[in-house]
């Protein structure tokens, strides 16, 4: 009988045992009190507590959450009344703080979150609100950050889902942008007309200057080749006199070698007299002394004779 009460109390013993050793998975804290009040924070690991005496008042999630809170109504400061849905991002920082701070910490963040949006877009106009996104979530995160640090919560983003004007300014709206966008597609042919006149104008000009530059060459080239050619005949010419004056002063050279006397040297000058009135002059000259040089082929011809 005492063996078999001491296996009971040994078994009785693991059984206590088994229920008071916790494990602490990773991410998580474990508030822990004892009588009551609060004793400690566990963090991740194996932990003993006192049997009838410590409990485990809260297990503390320590991973990043979300609340998705559906749309709350808002007036923005030029009275438009609209719809915003907003998603705020958390993660505990301080679990005992969390777990005595406020009663129902998704409750008050969702309240808190509903108020400070209507602060903020209160002080903004319905175009600031559309246009604003980035500026309404910063504020409103420092603003939840704040409000919410001695719950031991640190707010770690706010993005707003939806903004949902009334359906009046939807259609006006739409109404703008469909406006807009036949403007830009307007200036946009505009420009395009615009570029394509000053690609043909510029191709006009280049083709004009390149004419201009192709009659230009073709002016000097034919200015080129018709002074080369005056330039031939004259040196064709010069050279026929060049030989003609050669061949007088060899004729010249060759009777004076002859020994001919004056009369020979005036009868050649003559025949060259001759020559130069042979048919091609409408005006001749005549010497002041022919008589004698006639006199003078008078008696020559009388002496062949």
């Amino acid at each position: 009988m005492g063996a078999y009460a001491i296996l009971v109390l040994i078994f009785l013993a693991l059984i206590l045992l088994a229920f008071n050793i916790k494990i602490v998975p990773q991410a998580h804290s474990y508030v822990v009190e004892r009588l009551g009040a609060y004793k400690e924070t566990w963090d991740v690991g194996l932990h003993f507590k006192v049997p009838f005496i410590d409990r485990v008042a809260r297990q503390v999630d320590l991973k990043e959450q979300y609340c998705d809170f559906p749309p709350q109504p808002v007036i923005t400061q030029d009275n438009v009344t609209m719809q915003i849905d907003s998603i705020v991002f958390f993660r505990i920082s301080d679990p005992m703080a969390y777990a005595y701070g406020v009663r129902n910490p998704i409750g008050a963040i969702e309240n808190l979150t509903a108020t400070t949006l209507r602060n903020v877009i209160g002080s903004l106009t319905l175009d600031e609100t559309l246009t604003s996104r980035d500026q309404i979530n910063a504020q409103m995160q420092d603003a939840l950050d704040i409000a919410t640090d001695p719950w031991g919560i640190k707010i770690t983003r706010v993005e707003l889902k939806n903004i949902n004007p009334p359906e009046q300014i939807r259609d006006a709206m739409e109404k703008q942008m469909k406006a807009e966008r036949e403007k830009r597609e307007k200036i946009l042919f505009a420009e395009g007309e615009k570029q394509s006149q000053i690609t043909v104008a510029e191709g006009e000009k280049q083709s004009k200057i390149l004419q201009a530059e192709a009659d230009k060459q073709a002016t000097i080239l034919r200015a080129e080749a018709e002074r080369e050619k005056r330039i031939r005949e004259a040196e064709g010419q010069a050279e026929a006199i060049k030989n003609i004056q050669q061949a007088n002063a060899e004729g010249i050279k060759m009777l004076k070698e002859a020994g001919a006397d004056e009369s020979v040297l005036t009868l050649k000058s003559l025949e060259a007299f001759e020559k130069a009135s042979n048919g091609q002059a409408t005006k001749i000259i005549v010497p002041s002394n022919i008589q004698g040089i006639a006199g003078l082929a008078q008696s020559i011809k009388e002496v062949v004779k």
